[in-house]
């Protein structure tokens, strides 16, 4: 279809799809019936240009002021613009990787999704008015609940049982009275007489003097006001979130006077107003203390909301959450930068990433995609921490395929990199040729293999060598992925400087990886004392943490690179996050202690990897993926992280694992189930049937 449709437009509008620079004058838009339509129905059906027009008219004669302001959320205009299709946008980058996807705008939700946000648990208000409102047992407890509540209405007083009578033996004690069908104490008397000057009390009685007043000589004087700020204070504390109109129809005065002594609270801290039950359309106002209590138990009640999983459930989720499953792989490239960006900070085997972890989440995996993401910059591949030096060795190793090696997103290469040591040429025990190489890049800036060959005029293996060991340390990498494909394979195999050979020509060559640099990092921002990471870094890494696990918690960290930020920072943020209600906290997964985060979406997946049926789903993982967590999250033997280790997972168990290049069961197997298990593990490759 868009092959035809690109034939139809050369036909009718070949200006449209020609380069702009090959153009002569204005581009000419032709008299045809599909272009005008085309047009009119953008100008004037999709858009409003007539009110653009005016709006610039207005703009330009001065009729329209502009005033700048600083928002939360997007303004309406703004909005169009980050909420725009997929084709206004000129870059081809998929949907989910443009940042301006990631801006949430509540603020213009439909009614409905946007009440639902701040909506709290009509069960925790229940709970909180009923411990806020007195339970008076005796006459005493009964004076105390009438001083700090301000009035008790008749209604109130006649609906709960005892309080008549405990009532009325407070009158008889001259501690309490009835004034306009309300019940007051002693102590309330000024408050209800400034309020009420002309009212008759039931029975008569004098106001005492309070400490203030014994103390300064004088009597305290009320007034209206001042009185009612009080008044409304005191239901406040008992109430829970209420109306200003049911406040003002319970103390019978005017809303408009309980609105100012609302605003009044307000300013003090004391009261909060907003949608809390959205039972009304009214503003509610609540006491700061109780809604602190309201939200406390709502965050229980989500806490409470899912039953905690099993361990083999957990790992049947985090295969699919991961798409680690054979029937639920992925395919395509933007399959692939979806795959890097949630591994991403994630250090594996150098020889591992393209003959084990991504092809166990990509259906028919191609090298050229990721070095296609390599070298348009969105993607680049390094080792973010050096290795320790060893004054026993001369010099480093060349790169093996047990280097640790991490894929990252571009935008966020300056994050990972503050939190490992940093290390320069000085400070690592390079070869001579190695230093000069480096020093050659540090000065001429990003340069192609031939041009670092030519500048130190070194012969090609030599330099091929000193690359090699600067990839080793962390200190270079290249734009494409084909440089450390190369660099991996035995100098026997890889491709001839000298381009003769028709067998080895497909193969990688490190000439062939583009541009290769130093990688410029920051200092790291942790310091030997143990000084903290900045609050904005330590939940950008909490936040790629959820993304890779769906699920976190201490335990399962256990795979994760030591340089990552120390779990009680990590706990700080996750707390934070799930305060402003980015994720959920609670118990997820049964038989681990410390507290566990999850996403919203990953919740539902939970819980559908809980009731799916055991179904005989086979996974085969490399050890150095991100979900061997045989041995730390499901219980028995620990299989070593290393890229030549394998495991096989039947629902989310693990049943064999090879180890050191021999087979180890986990469980009893018939001779034919531990052949199939073991062939298994030596392909490497998932089973389409379940292992009896």
């Amino acid at each position: 279809q868009r092959m035809q449709a690109e034939d139809l437009i050369a036909a009718v509008f070949p200006d449209q799809i020609a380069c702009f620079e090959n153009l002569v004058g204005d581009r000419e838009i032709p008299d045809h019936p599909l272009v005008q339509q085309t047009i009119h129905d953008c100008l004037h059906e999709a858009m409003d240009i007539e009110g653009l027009e005016r709006l610039l008219r207005g703009l330009e004669a001065g009729e329209v002021d502009v005033t700048a302001r600083e928002l939360a959320v997007p303004s309406m205009l703004a909005l169009e613009v980050l909420a725009a299709r997929p084709y206004a946008f000129l870059d081809d980058a998929p949907l989910e990787e443009r940042r301006t996807q990631a801006v949430m705008a509540r603020r213009w939700l439909d009614a409905e999704t946007a009440a639902d946000l701040g909506r709290l648990d009509p069960d925790a208000i229940r709970r909180v008015r009923e411990e806020a409102w007195p339970q008076p047992e005796s006459a005493d407890e009964m004076c105390d609940a009438l001083s700090w509540l301000g009035f008790i209405t008749e209604q109130e007083a006649q609906a709960q049982a005892g309080w008549p009578t405990m009532l009325r033996e407070l009158a008889d004690a001259r501690r309490a009275a009835s004034m306009q069908a309300l019940w007051l104490s002693v102590d309330r008397l000024g408050q209800l007489r400034a309020v009420f000057p002309d009212a008759s009390i039931d029975p008569p009685l004098g106001a005492p003097p309070t400490v203030a007043d014994m103390q300064s000589g004088a009597q305290q004087t009320w007034t209206r006001e001042s009185a009612l700020i009080e008044l409304v204070r005191g239901r406040l504390e008992g109430l829970g979130p209420t109306t200003a109109s049911a406040l003002a129809a319970s103390l019978a005065v005017a809303p408009r006077e309980i609105d100012a002594a609302l605003l009044a609270l307000e300013a003090e801290g004391f009261a909060m107003r907003g949608s809390f039950t959205g039972e009304t359309g009214e503003v509610e106002w609540c006491d700061r203390r109780l809604l602190a209590r309201i939200n406390r138990y709502t965050v229980k009640r989500l806490r409470q909301e899912i039953e905690p999983v099993s361990s083999a459930d957990f790992m049947r989720f985090l295969l699919a959450w991961q798409h680690a499953f054979p029937g639920e792989r992925m395919d395509g490239p933007d399959a692939l930068a979806a795959v890097v960006s949630q591994l991403e900070g994630f250090e594996a085997a150098a020889g591992a990433w393209e003959t084990e972890i991504l092809p166990a989440r990509l259906a028919s995996y191609e090298p050229a995609w990721l070095d296609d993401l390599c070298l348009s910059g969105r993607v680049l591949w390094t080792r973010l921490e050096a290795p320790r030096p060893n004054p026993e060795r001369e010099r480093s190793v060349s790169p093996v395929r047990s280097t640790p090696v991490t894929l990252l997103t571009r935008k966020n290469l300056t994050v990972w990199a503050a939190l490992v040591r940093a290390a320069g040429p000085e400070d690592l025990h390079l070869s001579a040729r190695a230093r000069a190489v480096a020093e050659f890049l540090r000065e001429h800036g990003a340069c192609f293999f031939d041009d670092i060959v030519h500048g130190l005029d070194l012969p090609r293996t030599f330099v091929e060598e000193a690359l090699a060991e600067l990839v080793a340390v962390g200190l270079v990498n290249s734009d494409g992925f084909s440089g450390l494909r190369a660099l991996l394979l035995p100098s026997d195999k890889r491709k001839p400087f000298s381009g003769g050979g028709r067998r080895r020509a497909a193969m990688p060559g490190v000439e062939d990886a583009g541009r290769w640099a130093l990688i410029r990092r920051k200092a790291p921002m942790p310091s030997a004392d143990g000084t903290p990471l900045p609050r904005e870094t330590v939940e950008q890494i909490a936040r790629a943490l959820l993304k890779r696990y769906g699920v976190v918690f201490w335990r399962v960290l256990a795979r994760e690179a030591q340089w990552l930020p120390p779990w009680r920072e990590l706990l700080l943020a996750l707390r934070r996050l799930e305060t402003r209600g980015e994720i959920r906290g609670g118990r997820f997964v049964a038989g681990f202690s410390g507290e566990q985060f999850a996403l919203p979406e990953a919740v539902g997946v939970l819980r559908s990897a809980r009731r799916d049926d055991s179904t005989g789903a086979v996974a085969v993982l490399c050890g150095a993926d991100p979900l061997n967590l045989a041995g730390i999250v499901t219980p028995g033997t620990k299989v070593p992280g290393l890229y030549s280790n394998r495991v096989l997972l039947r629902d989310g168990v693990p049943v064999a694992a090879l180890i050191g290049g021999e087979a180890h069961y986990f469980e009893q197997m018939t001779p034919e189930a531990a052949w199939d298990a073991r062939n298994l593990l030596l392909r490497g490759s998932p089973a389409r049937t379940p292992v009896e």
